[in-house]
């Protein structure tokens, strides 16, 4: 007689921590680009600066700073690659040099999770016995190759979401008139700063206005304080 399966027994989950390594560095990036770029052309027309200088300010912070992210996150994210590969080395090492004692180091990790003794050496000869290397990256290091650190990755998409976060600014200061160039601009900054938030949350499982409004106040907090900033130079020069 065959077996039937059920709604209730079929069981699936999605997990979001996969996305940890790219969002983080996209939303890094947006919103640096979003609030320097604001903070640069607001600080600059705060001052008194004439409309083409204020847009060449703009433009000219987005290209510095898509290139600057790109060029810190390379060098940050190498930097942890190379740990994980000094890591990752060391152990084939001790693998090769004493593998008896990597063995009980793998059991007691089991242990100290909660496994029984007798359970616990099963599990780490089994995992040995198909991969050692691989078993102790996983439970001994907690390096996954979901997690591991990707420089190219975090370099090009730092860049390109600084970018696109930094256009929205200098549209919105190129095309308002004079007289409502620095309002449209913070109006139009804030409501990206609040999508920005709103989208990371959504895409990393958070709580979404939480994440929001945490963006929107510290983006405003930065602005206010690069206006008073070039206002004062503005009114000293």
């Amino acid at each position: 007689m065959a077996i039937g399966v059920v709604a209730s027994d079929l069981h699936s989950e999605t997990h979001l921590s996969f996305r940890s390594g790219w969002l983080r560095a996209a939303i890094l990036g947006a919103n640096d680009g979003i609030v320097s770029t604001a903070s640069l052309v607001l600080g600059v027309a705060a001052a008194g600066a004439p409309g083409t200088a204020i847009v060449t300010a703009g433009i000219a912070g987005l290209a510095a700073g898509a290139l600057s992210m790109a060029a810190g996150e390379f060098v940050s994210v190498s930097s942890q690659r190379d740990s994980e590969l000094a890591d990752l080395s060391l152990e084939r090492r001790e693998l090769r040099s004493n593998p008896e004692a990597e063995l009980r180091e793998l059991s007691r990790i089991y242990e100290a999770r909660g496994l029984p003794s007798g359970l616990a050496a099963e599990v780490a000869e089994a995992l040995t016995e198909r991969d050692a290397l691989q078993a102790h990256a996983r439970d001994e290091l907690g390096l996954t190759e979901a997690r591991q650190a990707r420089p190219f990755q975090a370099a090009w998409t730092s860049a390109l979401s600084f970018a696109a976060g930094a256009v929205l600014p200098v549209v919105a200061v190129a095309a308002s008139p004079g007289s409502a160039r620095v309002v449209v601009c913070m109006a139009a900054t804030l409501i990206a700063l609040a999508v920005l938030g709103y989208t990371g949350a959504r895409l990393g499982g958070g709580r979404r206005r939480t994440a929001a409004v945490r963006v929107v106040v510290w983006g405003a907090l930065a602005m206010a304080v690069t206006s008073g900033v070039g206002a004062l130079v503005g009114a000293a020069l």
